[in-house]
């Protein structure tokens, strides 16, 4: 599929390779900020789909549940599932700081 851009949208079709690897286009790491060594999240629903983003918004987000916002940010979760995302968030930074 060859890639369509429009404004601030793009859509583009990706191949994954032999070790599960894409590529994330071009246009969408400019898009998005996306740098050489930067953090995404993944998140996976098996109704929803995959999403990724830069892992910046989901630290401040665990922050923001670290302060007790919980209900805030997410209304209908929880304080016991908030407070176990965020912990999984910050796990992750961790890892990730130790694989530096």
């Amino acid at each position: 599929m060859k890639s369509k851009k429009k404004s601030n949208k793009f859509m583009s079709s990706v191949k994954v390779g032999a070790k599960g690897q894409i590529v994330i286009p071009k246009e969408v790491r400019e898009m998005f900020g996306i740098e050489p060594g930067d953090t995404l999240m993944l998140l996976a629903d098996s109704d929803k789909g995959i999403a990724l983003q830069k892992y910046g918004i989901f630290s401040k987000i665990a922050d923001a549940i670290f302060a007790g916002k919980a209900k805030e940010i997410y209304p209908e979760q929880s304080e016991e599932d908030s407070v176990a995302f965020a912990e999984k968030i910050k796990e992750i930074e961790a890892n990730d700081n130790d694989s530096n």
